[in-house]
């Protein structure tokens, strides 16, 4: 997802790692943040790499589809991720789909899909293990006398019958999970705060991701990527159901947290279909999202990165369920989306043909727009659950080689330089490609904010910092 910078919005708030580095020091453009950061990170997280059934690239499994591909306005911000076998369980299976956007956004979606998944885990066993308790404690509760119980608090007492009520109502598995993606999501929003290499003062990412155990389907969704299921109706026709809210800022709930947090929504006259989120006494950044990781400028006045978290027993009629960034969204709808993955010569190409379907689409509808980037994952719900990547393992060890720093971005790295993120995926047709940019062009060229009717950028304006007026 792009975002709009002009010449007169660079300068850092307080509180960003930008800030930090002084007037002297920004004079060097070549001293950013970003390579040190993805030298650093991709060393120490290269096992993530070599996990058996974790597939982050274009590519299929028997299960799953996965395609990206890099807009027109500079590196792909976009990552994806299928996780089969999560959790060491055969039958589970995690998948997401991250949309950056601000000058880091490619960082800070990379970091939350490296992350997210692993923290997901660790709360998931640390929430399996307290609902064992909280059921011994009940059992044992009821069988003994009240004499016995005296040391048990009128709290603890309130908390047990509380989960006891809403495990009636909902699967123990949606309890224990949703308890689980609301504890991750909000550990790496602290963890993107405190981050040393990348600067997420002003950069952010979505996450749209789920778990699936067996029939349970447990999704958590943070920004405006969406997930889609198609399934089967009762006259056997298919059908898309949409199973996520884009949570924008025009959304009741949303615009009434962020104007009570003294934030500002409102859209522009250009565009009067896109609410944006603004500073209480400053024209940026204009975020066209009411949740993000990341994008601390905004936290204070009502974004947040707390996920919406929901469940659905699937049945024999579901059959794939596709999340996508909004590079899909903004030119096909949800029936269009599903007839497409239905329509695919293959479920190998299936992610494929969406993305090079939403391409033709930006070029039809929107000839003068910068086309945004796409993301697709695609997880088919009849195959055998025998799951094994497609991918050799040659061909793994130059999917992982891609996304490592090369040589010289490790020089640069060493020398305090930074470089652009070289991995994005493009087109592989010839009149798609574009020279990519270099992260100063990136960051100095002048975009224009409101180029097409739907073509939406995440940001308009990075905030200028008036000293004393902050907040005021």
């Amino acid at each position: 997802m792009g975002s709009c910078l002009s010449a007169e919005s660079r300068s850092p708030l307080p509180g960003s790692p930008s800030s930090a580095l002084g007037i002297r020091k920004r004079k060097n453009s070549k001293k950013r943040f970003g390579s040190r950061s993805s030298s650093f990170d991709y060393k120490r997280d290269e096992y993530l790499y070599k996990i058996p059934g974790r597939l982050f690239f274009n590519g299929s499994t028997e299960v799953a589809s996965l395609f990206t591909q890099q807009g027109k306005k500079g590196t792909n911000q976009d990552a994806m991720l299928v996780w089969e076998n999560f959790c060491s369980r055969n039958d589970t299976i995690f998948c997401g789909i991250f949309d950056g956007h601000g000058p880091y956004g490619h960082l800070v979606a990379r970091k939350v899909r490296d992350s997210l998944p692993q923290k997901l885990h660790a709360q998931w066993e640390v929430h399996a293990k307290s609902e064992e308790v909280l059921r011994e404690i009940s059992l044992n509760s009821s069988s003994m006398n009240s004499e016995a119980t005296s040391f048990i608090s009128a709290e603890e007492e309130s908390r047990v019958s509380v989960d006891l009520e809403e495990t009636d109502k909902d699967p123990e598995i949606f309890q224990i999970l949703k308890e689980s993606f609301l504890k991750a999501f909000r550990i790496i929003d602290r963890e993107l705060r405190v981050h040393a290499s990348v600067d997420c003062f002003c950069s952010g990412t979505t996450a749209v991701t789920f778990i699936k155990q067996g029939q349970d389907l447990v999704i958590g969704n943070v920004g405006d990527s969406r997930a889609v299921l198609g399934t089967r109706d009762n006259d056997d026709n298919l059908v898309a159901v949409q199973l996520t809210v884009d949570l924008k800022p025009n959304l009741p709930a949303e615009a009434e947290r962020i104007k009570k947090c003294r934030g500002r929504v409102f859209a522009l006259q250009d565009e009067p279909d896109v609410s944006r989120v603004w500073l209480p006494n400053s024209d940026s950044p204009g975020l066209a999202m009411a949740r993000a990781f990341g994008d601390f400028c905004l936290k204070d006045y009502g974004l947040i990165a707390v996920p919406d978290v929901s469940y659905r027993r699937l049945t024999e009629k579901d059959e794939f369920i596709v999340l996508a960034t909004d590079g899909i969204w903004d030119v096909l709808s949800n029936k269009e989306v599903v007839d497409i993955i239905a329509s695919s010569p293959s479920r190998s190409t299936a992610a494929k043909a969406l993305v090079e379907t939403a391409v033709r689409g930006w070029k039809m509808r929107y000839p003068t727009s910068k086309i945004d980037d796409c993301a697709v994952v695609v997880l088919f719900l009849d195959s055998n659950t025998n799951m094994s990547s497609s991918f050799s393992t040659k061909e793994k060890e130059q999917l992982v080689s891609s996304e490592q720093p090369t040589m010289a971005e490790k020089e640069d790295a060493a020398n305090g330089l930074t470089t652009i993120d070289r991995s994005a995926t493009v087109s592989n047709d010839d009149d798609d490609d574009e020279d990519d940019a270099t992260e100063d062009d990136m960051l100095l060229e002048d975009y224009s904010a409101l180029e097409g009717v739907t073509r939406v950028n995440t940001l308009l304006n990075l905030p200028r910092f008036t000293p004393g007026k902050i907040g005021q």
